[in-house]
């Protein structure tokens, strides 16, 4: 019976499904392929339309996450150039971030002679516009000429000695999104392949300059989750013991396509809460944005002054 099985059934049954999935599994890497050659040639094209209306070359791009949305009156303030603003949606590739208290501008300013390129807000892995779209900002402004990208964000603390409202840091990070925006093929020439060295992934150097400007800041181990929901506290109590300090849902992906395109990293990080469990309050947006709201002229200055020092320093000039 099992013979006569094998004989009439494997050619009927299995075999067409065998070689429908081998086929699935081709097309399914042809698929990823394209979409890593598409990325690229998008972010390209977003650069072309930025380029018209900005110019060309810029140095840093400065990314505001939750909570650091009030220092873009503060850096506008300081531009020695008149701000020109872009609506992302008007951009090829952008999406406007859907995330509360996010803004949706591109912003060219200048800081001394440094070019800066300024988003309002940024794309999370969890609004479900995939990886490239996450990081694709990152990438256009590297074809702009960026150098460095100064990314921010509000966070969960884990230690409870550390202020609220205060502004850290980021020294490494943990990636627990599950994705990676080098997944797929290599990316196309001139670009790197997709084994990218993370050893000083926060640079070091960028690092110091920061506390130059304010010697009491913190570092931090920044531990980045898929999101939207915020952890729970069994979650919390797991990471702390792989050596987090702070708990997000943004930044790491960034941080990694930087630096594949070997641009220098600095992210600070904003304490909005404790983290669950160690929080004896339920967690809300709303209240990160309060806390945001009220660290304002905190956060503004230090993202004003250390971009300053960037330009008297010519960081962007030195590794």
């Amino acid at each position: 019976m099992r013979v006569f099985w094998n004989i009439a059934v494997w050619p009927v049954v299995y075999a067409p499904c065998y070689y429908f999935l081998r086929l699935a599994f081709m097309y399914g890497a042809l698929f990823m392929d394209q979409v890593v050659k598409e990325a690229f040639a998008l972010a390209e094209r977003s650069a072309e339309a930025i380029r018209a209306q900005c110019g060309d070359r810029h140095d840093v791009l400065v990314v505001l996450g939750s909570g650091w949305a009030d220092a873009v009156g503060l850096l506008e303030e300081i531009s020695s150039t008149p701000v020109q603003s872009i609506n992302v949606a008007d951009i090829p590739g952008f999406t406007r971030p859907s995330a509360i208290g996010h803004g949706g501008a591109l912003k060219s300013i200048t800081i001394g002679s440094t070019r800066v390129l300024l988003l309002t807000g940024r794309t999370h892995l969890y609004e479900g516009h995939g990886v490239h779209a996450v990081v694709h900002g990152v990438r256009v402004a590297h074809a702009l000429g960026c150098k460095i990208a100064l990314l921010t964000n509000g966070a969960g603390c884990l230690q409870k000695e550390w202020t609220i409202g205060e502004p850290v840091v980021i020294k490494d990070h943990i990636n627990m999104t599950g994705h990676s925006p080098l997944t797929g093929d290599n990316p196309p020439s001139p670009h790197a392949g997709r084994f990218v060295d993370l050893t000083d992934a926060y640079n070091s150097s960028l690092r110091s300059l920061v506390r130059n400007v304010s010697p009491e800041i913190n570092e931090a181990v920044y531990f980045g989750f898929h999101g939207p929901h915020f952890e729970t506290p069994a979650e919390i109590r797991a990471i702390a013991t792989l050596g987090a300090d702070m708990v997000g849902m943004s930044t790491v992906l960034e941080t990694i396509a930087a630096r594949h395109l070997g641009m220098r990293v600095l992210a600070l990080s904003l304490a909005t809460n404790l983290a669950a469990g160690i929080n004896p309050q339920p967690l809300s947006g709303e209240d990160v944005l309060q806390v945001g709201k009220e660290s304002a002229q905190r956060v503004g200055a230090l993202l004003r002054d250390v971009l300053k020092q960037i330009d008297t320093t010519k960081a962007t000039e030195f590794s």
